[in-house]
């Protein structure tokens, strides 16, 4: 796997080289280094296995017009998802308060503009990859479609978890019946599936035989 992403990571940065001219160019030689190529070998690599529309020190312009050059992009059809490694030192120790504003600003003018934008630190890429990983596939299979056989109840399994985080409370079949816009029994049968499945745990009424709400467990995260 080394090997073959060494060389993937080397014909990655050479062909946006070859494409480029000037500061931009000049600003991928320079800003590619340590923390963007572990990003690229110990969480891109793994999740995706190719650097398919992936773009390295991407420009964008700030509110005032200016060029900002952000780690990473992703760009996926409509999908325009900046990918920031932000290390300790420069984006918290050593900003000062100017900085810290402009950033918060940047930030906020990109996702006016339709950009989608996360952060990873660095220490986490380095020493901590697989929450990388985890997170960054949560947000990718927004975008991304399925395939297979059983893409209907995937997809309402997955919906139902993604629910269910977003209620921070234990679930309730109405609550997927009237989010999902499905009827009762076929929600009482997906949140059944997950059950069984490790992904929720029951919750029994006051009576005690019947399941009435269901609660979420750690292992759901898998399926996001």
């Amino acid at each position: 796997m080394t090997v073959h992403f060494n060389e993937a990571h080397e014909a990655f940065v050479q062909q946006h080289l070859a494409s480029r001219t000037g500061e931009r160019r000049g600003r991928l030689e320079r800003g590619h280094q340590e923390a963007e190529r572990l990003f690229c070998q110990n969480v891109w690599w793994p999740l995706t296995g190719s650097f398919e529309q992936l773009h390295p020190e991407y420009e964008v312009l700030d509110w005032r017009g200016q060029s900002y050059f952000c780690d990473f992009l992703w760009l996926s059809g409509a999908v325009r998802l900046i990918i920031e490694i932000k290390g300790f030192g420069p984006h918290v120790r050593d900003m000062d308060r100017l900085k810290y504003c402009k950033e918060l600003n940047r930030e906020t003018f990109l996702v006016a503009m339709g950009y989608q934008l996360i952060s990873f630190s660095y220490d986490d890429v380095a020493q901590r990859p697989e929450i990388c990983v985890t997170l960054l596939r949560m947000v990718m299979s927004r975008y991304q479609g399925h395939s297979g056989p059983h893409e209907p109840h995937y997809v309402l399994e997955r919906e139902i978890i993604r629910l269910a985080v977003r209620l921070a409370r234990p679930i309730r079949p109405i609550d997927a019946a009237a989010e999902l816009q499905i009827n009762h029994r076929t929600a009482v049968r997906v949140l059944h599936s997950l059950m069984e499945k490790g992904f929720l745990r029951p919750i029994t009424g006051a009576s005690g035989k019947y399941n009435v709400r269901y609660e979420l467990q750690p292992a759901a995260f898998q399926i996001l």
